[in-house]
């Protein structure tokens, strides 16, 4: 046995121990710890924004956990265990790469990406449709993004990224139009349509636009936090401030970062 196989049989041995020995592991179901699941989701995310290896590696641990955690509550019922798990999981995987398990030829990643999508339909039990996998609690700007991957995994989409942009930019005019109206309901709907045509834009420019955002709001914060120091400083409060003071400031944490 290696190391590897050793530790993860040391790690279900402790979960085993912990729901029966721990109150607060034996109180558990798996819809109670779904919100912590996604709690640690994030802040696997955050980790690898910050590109904090060590932190990245704690958190892989606490998502793991939730693995075994999930496993160890639905063995109880004979619903599955951590082995149904890995074996379905490793199915999966050989069933959609036929290009290194069988006979099928993808040289590309984006050949790899449209036949995974056409091998799901396939799948007994899988998908129904084609935008049918993506989670409806998803955040709205990665589903878009997600949408239109899966759509053009089967061919449905644009040619040209310059057909997006002018998308894009009907999308606006549209938009203004309907601001020009004073028509806020179709306002909104417009405004929806421009964000989904921009993410579509980034995704043919190679732009994840979630990281893209993510990083503006960084940038953001730290200026931010740069301007509210200062008007500390002053013994002062921000919102005791003229703009025109916090422009200063905010200028001069632009040049910071």
């Amino acid at each position: 046995m290696d190391d590897s196989a050793a530790s993860f049989l040391r790690l279900l041995k402790i979960m085993d121990e912990l729901r029966e020995k721990c109150p607060w592991d034996k109180k558990q179901t798996i819809e109670s710890i779904r919100h912590l699941t996604i709690e640690e989701t994030f802040e696997l995310s955050d980790a690898i924004l910050k590109n904090d290896l060590n932190e990245i590696k704690k958190e892989l641990g606490d998502i793991l956990l939730h693995i075994v955690f999930y496993s160890r509550i639905a063995s109880e019922t004979n619903a599955f265990n951590i082995k149904d798990v890995m074996d379905a999981l490793c199915e999966k995987l050989i069933f959609r790469h036929p290009h290194i398990y069988g006979d099928v030829k993808a040289e590309t990643d984006e050949q790899v990406k449209q036949n995974w999508e056409q091998l799901k339909q396939k799948e007994k039990g899988g998908n129904k449709t084609v935008l049918s996998g993506v989670p409806n609690s998803m955040p709205a700007l990665l589903k878009a993004y997600r949408i239109q991957e899966k759509a053009r995994a089967v061919g449905f989409d644009w040619e040209q990224p310059e057909q997006v942009y002018e998308k894009v930019k009907e999308e606006l005019d549209e938009f203004e139009q309907e601001i020009k109206n004073k028509n806020s309901q179709a306002a909104e709907k417009e405004f929806g349509d421009i964000l989904f045509s921009l993410i579509n834009y980034a995704r043919f420019m190679n732009i994840n636009p979630e990281d893209a955002l993510e990083q503006t709001n960084q940038k953001f914060i730290k200026r931010f936090n740069h301007m509210e120091k200062r008007v500390k400083d002053q013994g002062k409060q921000i919102a005791d401030c003229k703009l025109s003071e916090l422009d200063e400031y905010w200028n001069e944490a632009k040049k910071l970062n």
